[in-house]
């Protein structure tokens, strides 16, 4: 997703971060506002083909029998994030485990252990969640963090988190032409078509 740091004025700023982003969420329907890394983001309505790429990835995550029973599979969730006081994100997808409305933190976010997998769509500003997120999801314990590289036609498989290093310390990059299979640590074996992943995420020539 395109984010860009949000700076407020000194007069009538919000008391927090947090109340900066409800704030934000209200005026700007539509865009997602994050805070990671202490760091406020807002985030425009996607393209077309970043929302085609979400759709097709759910697809091989319902057909393996993810949506109901043990785990449920989401677009949009909120994920309380250990790195700050007030930080959290709003990941493309996730893979929950179906007792997630327990775990309720704040702000509608949920706790981290809730989650088995995150994955992100970049669109201009890809290195929000090539680098930032990485950190934040290493540091949240995530299990399993995927990203859709637009920019450079890849797809990151990162496990193995280590929240001490706020990194992954397994991190394969796959390019058009190999299959995926994610670990089953998610509830299922789960496997992805690079190529044809990318494809939809690229947007169409008029």
């Amino acid at each position: 997703m395109s984010a860009a740091a949000v700076e407020h004025p000194c007069h009538d700023e919000p008391a927090t971060l947090l109340e900066a982003a409800d704030e934000l969420t209200e005026q700007l329907p539509g865009y997602r506002v994050e805070i990671i890394g202490g760091i406020l983001t807002v985030t425009p309505p996607p393209d077309t083909a970043h929302a085609r790429a979400i759709a097709r990835l759910t697809r091989p995550f319902m057909m393996a029998g993810l949506d109901g029973g043990e785990t449920e599979v989401f677009q949009n969730v909120g994920l309380w994030l250990p790195g700050g006081e007030e930080d959290f994100a709003i990941p493309d997808l996730v893979i929950v485990d179906s007792d997630i409305d327990d775990h309720l933190i704040e702000n509608n976010c949920y706790d981290p252990a809730c989650f088995r997998l995150v994955l992100e769509v970049t669109s201009s500003n890809y290195q929000q969640d090539l680098r930032n997120k990485v950190a934040a999801y290493a540091e949240a314990q995530i299990p399993v963090y995927v990203i859709v590289n637009r920019k450079h036609g890849r797809i990151h498989v990162l496990t193995e988190p280590n929240p001490a290093e706020r990194t992954y310390d397994t991190h394969r990059v796959h390019a058009p032409g190999e299959q995926i299979t994610l670990p089953e640590s998610i509830g299922a074996e789960v496997k992805l078509d690079v190529e044809a992943l990318l494809r939809a995420a690229t947007p169409k020539k008029p």
